[in-house]
């Protein structure tokens, strides 16, 4: 599958772009895993390493990581870089809903 299948679905899609040397980036683990688990299955998560996949993070200009951004039908509805906490990004995520 390509990043655009995995991110062209009506259901949003959270993608964390991070890389494994980023303290941050660990630290985000719980709270993506929260998230997960408040929002089951109307949510999909996955995480973009941006040491092994440096087109996808050009494309979608990742300056710092973490960075968040969320998808849906294919396009980025919302965004963050830094630390975000589950409540922001459930709220993110229900915002989503309206488009």
């Amino acid at each position: 599958m390509t990043f655009a299948d995995l991110t062209n679905t009506d259901k949003p899609v959270l993608v964390d772009f991070y890389a494994d040397w980023c303290a941050p980036c660990r630290a985000m683990k719980p709270v993506l895993e929260d998230l997960k688990a408040q929002m089951g299955e109307d949510l999909t998560i996955f995480k973009i390493d941006v040491d092994k996949n440096q087109s996808i993070a050009e494309r979608y200009a990742i300056r710092s990581i973490p960075t968040l951004i969320l998808f849906k039908n294919g396009e980025p509805v919302w965004r963050k870089s830094g630390m975000a906490s589950s409540v922001e990004l459930k709220k993110a995520v229900e915002k989503s809903a309206e488009y």
